[in-house]
């Protein structure tokens, strides 16, 4: 398994933990990005309320659509930071995303193997042991829940039939979404990642427009906003 793999694991699952905490401590403490330190759970309910929101540009809303793609695709585009799950009649939903940081961007096609409803995280042994050598000490489990840096639910996505370790899941941290900050996995804001997973099963074509916006004119062209655009589909959720 080379390290970009291994990579993506850590960073997916505990999306940027950088500092050991014993077992109990984890259950009530969260990891502040924009501090890169971990806080009680009542410093970080108060910093999530100050934290500014993602920009109104990341907000869902319903677009137009030009793409060769069939309905039910899902398009990510990690340079704009947006995520299009295509509709009939050239249309999409539109979510703002968080993605991979410079170094851990990457782009191709990929299915959804399997989804899960707030999912745990087991890191692997062979990882474990090489964070502790740095001093990391990862949990040999993280349960599932409103503290799980994977969030609500999760999207694992496979190529060739084998899991690639990427996923597109949630997040206990709204104010990430439209930055680089994680290594690979693409996350959502809870209410948004809930809202497509529903409409979502295992098979769903993802195709990810890497660095660069490469090929993104061959994919997509996004002509504006969808005449059924209202209110309610500008809802951030986070």
């Amino acid at each position: 398994m080379n390290r970009l793999y291994l990579t993506a694991v850590l960073f997916c699952g505990l999306a940027g933990i950088a500092t050991a905490l014993p077992a109990q401590a984890q259950a009530t403490r969260h990891f502040n990005h924009a501090d890169q330190r971990w806080e009680s759970s009542d410093r970080t309910s108060r910093a999530t309320r100050t934290m500014p929101k993602p920009d109104a540009r990341f907000a869902r809303t319903s677009v137009s659509l030009t793409t060769r793609e069939k309905p039910g695709t899902i398009i990510i585009d990690t340079d704009r930071k947006f995520l299009y799950h295509v509709h009939g009649n050239n249309s999409a939903t539109r979510y703002g995303v968080g993605v991979g940081k410079e170094g851990f961007s990457w782009g191709g096609a990929m299915q959804v193997g399997r989804k899960a409803e707030w999912p745990g995280w087991t890191p692997p042994a062979r990882m474990r042991e090489r964070e502790r050598a740095k001093g990391r000490i990862l949990p040999a489990y993280m349960k599932g829940g409103p503290d799980n840096p994977l969030g609500a639910r999760a999207l694992y996505l496979y190529r060739g039939g084998k899991d690639s370790l990427f996923r597109i899941h949630g997040t206990n941290q709204p104010w990430t979404i439209g930055q680089n900050m994680s290594s690979g996995c693409i996350r959502m804001l809870n209410e948004d990642v809930i809202h497509l997973y529903g409409s979502v099963t295992p098979g769903t074509k993802v195709v990810v427009i890497g660095p660069g916006g490469a090929g993104r004119d061959a994919v997509y062209t996004e002509t504006g906003r969808s005449r059924t655009a209202g209110g309610l589909g500008q809802i951030f959720g986070g």
